[in-house]
């Protein structure tokens, strides 16, 4: 059985502001090209299909519209809710979904219940676990502890349970979507993932998933092997520039006789690169070593003693896509201010050390007329608070 296998689609996310959803329609139709080229069997999408509990509208039609054409291909397609999912609102209509191809599992009741799929060396056992919020599921379950690794450790028994009942012939397949580490690989989070840890306690061990052929993860946002069978295919598009250094793309996974797993990256379309860069800001203007990054997304941090005026906009003059902009002087630049320099201070006088601070020279007079203007209209009026008063009397 050949399987494509993806997750973390996040449709309706932005990227600092810009629309992703015209790059995630890409991805889709990518998608549905390789289910044809490469002749795949089973999609398994491991959760987080949106990127919040209440979509937008467009990225819920981008949903339906990719579901339909997975429906209409020659694959099936179990899909499995994230952390970043209403498992209520994707699970909407699932067992009538069902009937088209189209296998949506969000509900933690159902767990051990699996599609069951076959090829020609018999048949597959997919396990589509939703993510599972230890709170949630500490009290049906009677777990002993209140962790992750609590969670999908019963929901792996209950798992094991069916596959047992099949006998040594099935063959096993389960989607899950967690943080999970202990392989030979080292596993970083990314910067746009979310923080899903309970008590400080998140992780969860491969052990957990000891003796399934194949295990496709979703939540890291990074393509990760963790063992030959237990793999996170990370999310087909970048979400932050901590992922600059990804590569970004699915799992085409061969699951063979006896359950021998094979697999082999397959690269998503990157819509634009993107580029970390820093420096002084006349350098990274001149440099011309950063050419390469004119047409990325750019995240640029000056270590400018001072702090040049206009610094987004020339930036933009070379690198027209910047979208982050940080400032770290080389010498540590400005000092803290601690609370005895506000006493005694007025907001006015505050203001203008704050502008010399952070621009290296002191405000114009316009300027700090400008701010004496802006506090003294924020200022409360007591003429006001004695007509209100005098009203609600």
């Amino acid at each position: 059985m050949r399987i494509l296998h993806t997750s973390d689609w996040h449709l309706g996310r932005s990227f600092h502001r810009e629309g992703m959803l015209t790059h995630q329609a890409v991805y889709i139709d990518h998608l549905l090209d390789v289910v044809e080229s490469e002749a795949v069997d089973l999609v398994v999408v491991a959760g987080d299909v949106y990127d919040r509990a209440l979509p937008h509208v467009d990225a819920v039609r981008l949903a339906d519209e990719a579901l339909a054409r997975l429906a209409a291909s020659r694959a099936r397609v179990v899909l499995t809710s994230g952390n970043h999912d209403s498992a209520h609102r994707l699970g909407f209509s699932s067992r009538l979904i069902d009937a088209a191809g189209v296998f949506i599992r969000t509900d933690a009741a159902t767990v051990g219940v699996p599609v069951l799929l076959e090829d020609e060396h018999g048949p597959v056992a997919v396990h589509g676990i939703p993510y599972l919020d230890p709170d949630a599921v500490r009290e049906p379950w009677a777990l002993a502890g209140r962790s992750h690794e609590a969670a999908l450790t019963e929901a792996m028994r209950r798992v094991r349970s069916d596959i047992a009942g099949r006998g040594p012939a099935t063959r096993s397949v389960v989607l899950a979507h967690a943080f999970v580490a202990g392989g030979a690989a080292e596993v970083e989070p990314s910067d746009s993932e979310r923080d899903i840890s309970v008590g400080g306690v998140s992780i969860v061990p491969t052990s957990v998933f000891d003796g399934i052929d194949y295990v496709a993860l979703g939540h890291l946002h990074g393509r990760h092997t963790l063992t030959q069978s237990v793999r996170y295919s990370g999310s087909p598009l970048a979400y932050s520039f901590s992922e600059a250094t990804h590569r970004k793309g699915s799992w085409l996974v061969d699951l063979g006789r006896e359950g021998a797993v094979s697999a082999e990256f397959v690269d998503a379309p990157v819509p634009r690169p993107l580029a970390r860069i820093r420096g002084i800001l006349e350098e990274l203007l001149a440099d011309p070593a950063l050419v390469t990054h004119e047409d990325a997304w750019v995240q640029a941090v000056l270590t400018d003693d001072l702090r040049p005026l206009q610094a987004m906009d020339r930036l933009r003059a070379r690198f027209p896509h910047t979208l982050v902009l940080g400032f770290e002087p080389a010498g540590g630049g400005g000092s803290t201010a601690p609370a005895a320099r506000l006493q005694g201070r007025s907001e006015h006088d505050i203001a203008l050390d704050f502008v010399e601070e952070m621009r290296g020279s002191p405000a114009t007079g316009p300027e700090a007329a400008l701010l004496r203007d802006a506090f003294d209209a924020c200022c409360e009026d007591p003429d006001f608070d004695v007509l209100v008063s005098g009203a609600e009397a």
